[in-house]
């Protein structure tokens, strides 16, 4: 019965398959097979989540994939309804990282990059770092996330270790190579994140006094609230600016980007 989602055979995931393409292909077989038509409301959120049992993060991830690629409509305070059907030429191949990953994956390394730097870093880093957090508050969306990038390298670089400052580099490269993170991630660049300055004084202060621990949660709390609002964002109308920008780009961000 419509209403409910089946995960096929039950089984759980492999291990190596990404959780929320488990999700996609789920919900884009059950469509294929008829269960959802064009117009259908499917579960809710949590409903998905316990089917696939997987995280909010993750269905949300899969919900904003599938309608980048035509799949379904999310619509505030109404639910997620099918609008489109997959065909030969529906692939996620190309979408690759998303965004919860991606700060899920940066809130591991960066936190344990915070309290390492905690021990080493030094007045002029803590300076750069001070005039970087004035730098995100510039009007210009650019140059205030090119002032973002640059704060968490300088906290990676007063680790004084050269490969955790390479991964922190090669995470911030990934999002602008991914066409689901580029989705998410573009409308937290905007106006609506004030927070994300203190956020960053916060890491400065903590850094200031040396403690690892302190250092570390204070990291991990900023990019735990970029999560929290990235799902704010993903569930408002604000999606809707997002989304028709990339419909005029929707062949190339379905078959291959």
């Amino acid at each position: 019965m419509r209403g409910e989602l089946r995960t096929g055979s039950g089984a759980r995931p492999l291990k190596n398959e990404k959780l929320y393409r488990v999700v996609i292909d789920g919900i884009l077989e059950q469509i294929a097979a008829g269960r959802y038509v064009v117009g259908d409301k499917l579960p809710t959120e949590r409903m998905v989540a316990e089917s696939f049992s997987v995280a909010r993060t993750t269905v949300r991830e899969a919900m904003v994939a599938l309608e980048m690629l035509g799949i379904i409509d999310m619509r505030r305070g109404s639910g997620v309804y099918v609008v489109g059907l997959p065909d030969e030429n529906t692939s996620t191949a190309d979408l690759d990282i998303g965004a919860f990953e991606l700060i899920e994956a940066r809130r591991i390394v960066e936190g344990e990059i915070a309290a390492l730097a905690a021990r080493y870093v030094t007045d002029a880093q803590l300076a750069r770092l001070e005039a970087l957090v004035a730098d995100m508050e510039h009007p210009d969306v650019q140059k205030a996330e090119a002032a973002d990038r640059a704060f968490h390298i300088v906290v990676a670089e007063a680790s004084g270790n050269g490969a955790l400052r390479a991964a922190s580099e090669y995470l911030w490269d990934m999002r602008e190579r991914a066409p689901l993170a580029q989705t998410i991630l573009h409308r937290a660049r905007g106006p609506g994140y004030d927070a994300r300055i203190k956020e960053h004084i916060d890491i400065v202060a903590a850094l200031r006094t040396g403690d690892p621990v302190r250092s570390r949660a204070a990291m991990r709390t900023h990019l735990d609230r970029v999560i929290n609002h990235l799902l704010v964002i993903t569930e408002s109308d604000e999606i809707e600016a997002v989304l028709n920008r990339t419909k005029a780009n929707r062949g190339r961000l379905t078959i291959g980007d």
